[in-house]
This record gives C-alpha cells, sequence and structure tokens, in this order.
C-alpha cells in the first residue's frame, strides 16, 4: 500500500481570496522512490490535497547490460496502478509525470514508458540532470523563506543535485551520477557495512564532487540546505538519538556519531536505527556516504533540513507554464541572444505561422500547447546558421537536442529539434518515425505548417507578408495562391514542396484563384 499518505497541509483559502484554486499533480519516478503530489494553486502557493510515496528501487532493477528487469518494472507498475485513482479529477494539462536518472539510465527506459503510459493514461516525461536540479532548487525555494544565497543538495537514488541560488533563481546547477541505490550496488552489494567499504564510498563521491568543489566555494552560500530522503532520514535518527542541537539539523559531529552507529551493525539487513524507517534502512550507508563526503568536500559544519523538492518544483513550475513566468520561453531567448539570430525574420516567420495555426488548428485538432511548440520552432529555425550556412536546419536541431535548455524536459527538447530539423529540404521520415507514436501525427502538422510560413517569408521581408487562404482535412492541406501568368518565387517554392510533401506521404494541394490573399491577418 502506498506510504506517507498525508492531508492538506494547509487550510484550504477562503472564496475572498481570489478565483477557484487550480488542481495540480506531479509524479516524481525517482531511482529509489515514487512520490505522488495532489495541491491545489492560488495565490502563488500550494494546498496539498494528497501526497504518497513508495520505495519502488528502480535503480536497483538495472542489470549488467544497463536494463531494467522484469522485476523492477513491475513494482513500478503496480505503484503507479495505486496512485491512478488519486487523478481521476486531475485535467490532463495540469499532470506531469517525470522520470529521473534511473530512466535516463536505462537502455530499455521507452518500454517501460510506454506500459506506465497506457496504465496512467498520459505521457511521462524524463528529464535531464540539470533540469531535475532546477526543478528540486524550484521546490525547495519555496519552502524556505527566509532571503540570502542557499547551497542545496538533494540525494537520490541514483543522482545527488546540488544548486546554489538566490531566491527563486539558480545561478549553479549540477547532477553528479551518485545515489543512495546505485551506491548500495556498487560498495555494498553482498551487504557487508565496514569502515573499508564506507571509506570507498565516500571517496566515490569525493571524486565526483571534485569536479564542482572550487566553483562551488567560489560563488559560496549563506545556508546549506539539504532536501528529500536521505537527509530527511539522517535528520529524524539525529533528532531521535539527540545528536542535534534543533530539529531538522545535521552537524558534522552529529553526522560523525551517526556514521559510527551504522558500522555497529555491519550488516545491511541488520541497520535497525531509532527514528529510521525500515524500509530506507539498507540504502541509508550508502547515502550517509555521500552526505558525508559532501560536507567533507565543501567543509560544512551544518546542514539544514526542508521540506520542498522535485515534485513541488515540478507543481511551481508548471502554474508558471505558457504565462510571462514560463522558463521554456526565458531559456529559448537566452539562446536566441546567444547564436545571434535574426530576430525580425524570426518574429516575422512566428507570425505567419500563428495565422496558419489559427487557419487549421480546428480541423486539425490542435491545442495551444502545439500552438507553443510551432512558435518556439518558428523563432529557433534558423538558429543553425551559427554554426554554418550548410545544413543549418540540422545544425539548429543538434542545437536544441543537446543543449541545456531549463524548463524543457528530453522529450519536449526533442520534439522541438525535430521540428526545426524539418523546418526545409526534404521531409526526415525516419527521424519523425522514431519520435513515440503519441506525437507523430500533430508533430507532422506543426512541421507543415512551419515549413509554410518559412516559405512565405523566403524574400526575408520587412513585414509578414499577407496570408493566403488555407484549409485543411484530416490528412490534406489546401493552398489558395493568386493566378499569375509568370512562375514567381512563392509558386516556384511551393511547387517544390508539393514534391517534399508527396515523397513523405502528405498532401499540399494549390488551387489557383483570383484575389485570395486574406490581407487583415487573424489576431
Amino acid at each position: 500500500m502506498p506510504k506517507d499518505i498525508s492531508p492538506s497541509l494547509t487550510p484550504p483559502a477562503s472564496e475572498s481570496e481570489g478565483a477557484t484554486p487550480q488542481r495540480l499533480a506531479a509524479i516524481d519516478l525517482g531511482s529509489n522512490s515514487f512520490h505522488l503530489l495532489v495541491a491545489n494553486y492560488q495565490n502563488e502557493r500550494l494546498q496539498v490535497v494528497a501526497r504518497l510515496g513508495e520505495k519502488v528501487q528502480l535503480a536497483a532493477g538495472l542489470d549488467e547490460e544497463g536494463k531494467l528487469n522484469e522485476a523492477a518494472m513491475q513494482r513500478a507498475l503496480d505503484c503507479l496502478g495505486r496512485f491512478a485513482p488519486f487523478l481521476s479529477d486531475i485535467e490532463s494539462a495540469n499532470l506531469r509525470v517525470v522520470g529521473t536518472n534511473a530512466l535516463r539510465d536505462a537502455a530499455n527506459s521507452q518500454a517501460f514508458i510506454e506500459r506506465a503510459e497506457t496504465q496512467l493514461g498520459h505521457a511521462i516525461e524524463i528529464i535531464a540532470g540539470r533540469e531535475e536540479a532546477r526543478l528540486i532548487y524550484l521546490g525547495a525555494a519555496h519552502a524556505l523563506a527566509e532571503n540570502g544565497r542557499r547551497l542545496i543538495v538533494d540525494i537520490g537514488g541514483g543522482s545527488t543535485e546540488f544548486i546554489i541560488g538566490e531566491a527563486f533563481e539558480p545561478k549553479a546547477l549540477e547532477s553528479l551520477r551518485m545515489g543512495c541505490v546505485t551506491f548500495t550496488s556498487r560498495f555494498f552489494a553482498d551487504g557487508e557495512l565496514s569502515e573499508k567499504r564506507l571509506r570507498r564510498a565516500e571517496l566515490a563521491a569525493l571524486s565526483e564532487l571534485a569536479n564542482i568543489q572550487r566553483p562551488y566555494q567560489r560563488l559560496g552560500w549563506d545556508d546549506p540546505v539539504g532536501s528529500s530522503g536521505t537527509i530527511k532520514a539522517a535528520a529524524s535518527v539525529l533528532l531521535a538519538y539527540g545528536d542535534t542541537p534543533s530539529e531538522g539539523v545535521i552537524t558534522r559531529s552529529g553526522l560523525k556519531k551517526l556514521r559510527e552507529r551504522l558500522l555497529k551493525c555491519k550488516h545491511l539487513d541488520k541497520v535497525e536505527l531509532d527514528g529510521l524507517k525500515p524500509d530506507r534502512a539498507r540504502v541509508f550507508p550508502a547515502g550517509i556516504a555521500i552526505l558525508s563526503a559532501v560536507f567533507e568536500a565543501f567543509e560544512l559544519e551544518q546542514m539544514r533540513f526542508a521540506d520542498g523538492a522535485l515534485r513541488e518544483g515540478v507543481l511551481y513550475d508548471m502554474a508558471g507554464r505558457n504565462s510571462a513566468e514560463d522558463t521554456r520561453s526565458k531559456s529559448l531567448d537566452v539562446l536566441k541572444r546567444t547564436y545571434d539570430v535574426d530576430t525580425r525574420q524570426a518574429d516575422n516567420v512566428a507570425d505567419t505561422a500563428r495565422r496558419l495555426f489559427q487557419q487549421v488548428k480546428r480541423a486539425w485538432s490542435l491545442t495551444q500547447e502545439h500552438g507553443h511548440y510551432l512558435q518556439w520552432a518558428s523563432h529557433m529555425h534558423e538558429i543553425g546558421l551559427a554554426i554554418s550556412h550548410s545544413q543549418f536546419h540540422r545544425h539548429g536541431a543538434y542545437l536544441l537536442e543537446h543543449s541545456d535548455l531549463a524548463g524543457f524536459s528530453r522529450p519536449e527538447q526533442h520534439q522541438l529539434a525535430f521540428l526545426v530539423r524539418a523546418h526545409r529540404r526534404k521531409f526526415p521520415l525516419k527521424e519523425w518515425q522514431a519520435l513515440p507514436k503519441s506525437q507523430q501525427a500533430h508533430t507532422a502538422k506543426l512541421a507543415q505548417l512551419l515549413r509554410l510560413a518559412v516559405l512565405l517569408n523566403h524574400s526575408r521581408p520587412e513585414n509578414a507578408p499577407a496570408l493566403p487562404k488555407i484549409s485543411a482535412s484530416a490528412t490534406d492541406l489546401t493552398l489558395a495562391l493568386p493566378v499569375s501568368e509568370e512562375p514567381t518565387l512563392l509558386s516556384t517554392d511551393i511547387e517544390q514542396e508539393q514534391a517534399y510533401m508527396a515523397a513523405a506521404g502528405f498532401t499540399l494541394n494549390v488551387v489557383l484563384e483570383n484575389d485570395t490573399a486574406d490581407s487583415s491577418p487573424v489576431r
């Protein structure tokens, strides 16, 4: 059964405080635990409705080939089955399911994701390590009332995230490949718990930390803060034994005493400490080894635990999406400036794409979120010119695929990169067919609209041109062009585009009419 079920942690907002609260939900598919958080969002704060967590230990199910075994996948699916009833009244746009390190690493993660998506009826997003760190910081920062520069440390099952930030803005983000589940398999596989084993784990963690130790210390911080399971459990044990000056505080001396108590257990199966939940006992020593290395590397005297981590960050981030605070748009603005994108041309293509989208969105069952992708791709379609004019659509796709883009999950980045890749020349059928099946239909439609928007702005006009009339059926797109006795740049481009679309299995029809231009664009 689900663990850690709790009722609302804050009283419901009164009717006078504003509009009806927005019901949001996040599922965190962690390497050690899966968590569900359901909350009402109102007046820029979360009111928790339900909080569930289960130890799934997905990372423990990775075999020598880096594949998740069937037992681990079944544990995960069973857990999601128990989460599902809590999602019945959540709108699809208000739910995010994010996967972290174990699903980033698993060679067969897509096979599991397809089964899990079928069970949940919702898409699962694998997020990159630094995006995980950003969301952790967002969740932790909202839980902390104090100002100042903070170091946030989150020890997970397969990775540990380190963030330095002020207020709600991270200054440094890093995700290191060390976690309590993976380190348990690596250093304590047979269960033996000794000083030698523990120190080897600490040295391995120190080796990982060496890459960020100096730059983080140069940035500095006023307040070291820990979040999530290992650090919460350490604080709980220290409180139970009276080895802390106050609840939630981990000191260097207290951590040393905790380490000594663990060594007396001599075997993972015999780890029993006051304040420690039995389902965490086996991976706790590895987590403490990582925490001890953090204290050693950063010369910490103490650290305090704070509620608020990845799942809370996902909810706050979701609440800010599709608004002026959407981190995704901000990330792309930075990329545009970095690679000196021609802003006027990007704006013209985006304006044309928006008007095309408005004409066909109903016929093609496109949503507002699809429109965001079309706009982002329009603004980024020429980013590859910063590398080379030849094959710049490929260069642009590579940059978008492999850059750290705050706010984007890996599937979102991949979809955006595909649209830029597909905006000119032959339609990339193999790359399109490699997309998740749930994305293929609408992504092909968005690509067709982007290609047309680029063609209509081929001459790089001062302003976006008047828009020809277009209409759409389930599979076809029809464009009405004015009659002309001589070929024009546009008619020549469209003729080539018809050939490209036909080769890809799509249909672009052209009808010739008099005075077909829409000189008053849809706004």
